[in-house]
């Protein structure tokens, strides 16, 4: 690597994506975990998407569907130039096409955890008020709902793209990460990026924050409604419906809230350690996702699992 890569410059027009420092040596066997995680969730969302019997529509199947579109473009963001960095070495990227990844990253982050909140809607009108389910979430309720989700991520994620390109990067363009993360991008300027860092925490505890609340208020009324039903047998079978949603939850909020803590709170842990945190984060719930509603759901799963056998033979 040229020295001219980490002397003094004006914003310049590539960084070079480091990969995981420290580990470089071992980018090939890293790959290969994350490139399966990938396959399946391609494999698997497409699968969910491709499902026509009309049986299976409605609200809580919209909203997955809505999920799978954005567990598509969330790790399809990231993960082939993570692996052209992997098995090729081709590290630089475009500032436009960083700032783009950034905007991605961000704004399908906002809108998944946004969905979680509509599942969890969908989820407290059919057990607390299951006979006006069909006529509160309309198709066009369901629309709108979707409809405000994606505006708010759109929005949210904005001023990462706008902060990030006002400031003037002069120390290095080498970016310690597999791919554009805001903090680690703007870590680079040469300016006081205060702004930046509680931004960051803005739409952590506004955004992420609000919607954990939503997601715990709509919980709390629907075990209310479920602890007064009047057989342990109609309880279970209530809270099972509820399964699905609270395991995709965890595998979503779990990584999250673990990257965020170790990332503001976790000095002494290594610089690679952080970074194979943040990728899993992105990357286990599009895989996950598919596979905790195909447990559930028969057209699902009659479809998925044959080919998470064919991929595991």
């Amino acid at each position: 690597m040229s020295d001219s890569n980490t002397t003094d410059f004006t914003n310049p027009s590539t960084f070079i994506l480091q990969g995981i420092p420290g580990l470089e040596a071992a980018h090939i066997w890293i790959s290969i975990p994350f490139c399966t995680m990938y396959i399946i969730a391609i494999l698997g969302n497409l699968t969910i998407l491709s499902i026509r019997e009309l049986s299976l529509h409605g609200p809580m199947y919209y909203f997955l569907c809505m999920l799978a579109i954005t567990d598509l473009v969330l790790s399809t963001s990231i993960l082939p130039k993570m692996l052209s960095i992997f098995w090729f070495n081709s590290r630089e990227i475009d500032f436009s096409a960083c700032l783009t990844q950034m905007y991605f990253l961000h704004c399908f982050t906002v809108m998944e955890s946004g969905f979680f909140v509509a599942m969890a809607l969908d989820r407290y009108v059919a057990i607390c008020h299951p006979l006006r389910h069909s006529t509160i979430l309309t198709n066009p309720v369901v629309a709108r709902i979707g409809l405000v989700v994606v505006l708010r991520g759109s929005m949210l994620a904005l001023p990462f793209l706008f902060l990030a390109r006002q400031w003037t990067y002069c120390r290095t363009n080498i970016v310690p990460h597999t791919y554009c993360d805001h903090m680690a991008v703007v870590k680079l300027a040469c300016a006081d990026i205060s702004v930046s860092i509680y931004y960051g925490l803005f739409l952590v505890f506004s955004g992420i924050g609000l919607d954990v609340f939503c997601i715990t208020m709509s919980y709390t009324q629907i075990l209310r409604a479920i602890f007064n039903l009047p057989t342990k047998d109609a309880r279970f079978k209530t809270f099972g419906t509820c399964g699905s949603h609270l395991c995709a939850i965890l595998a979503f909020y779990t990584p999250a809230l673990f990257s965020f803590l170790t990332q503001r709170f976790g000095d002494n842990i290594p610089q690679h350690f952080h970074i194979l945190t943040a990728n899993v984060y992105l990357l286990l719930p599009p895989m996950l996702n598919p596979i905790i509603y195909g447990v559930r759901t028969k057209q699902i799963r009659d479809r998925l699992f044959p080919l998470v056998l064919w991929l595991s033979d």
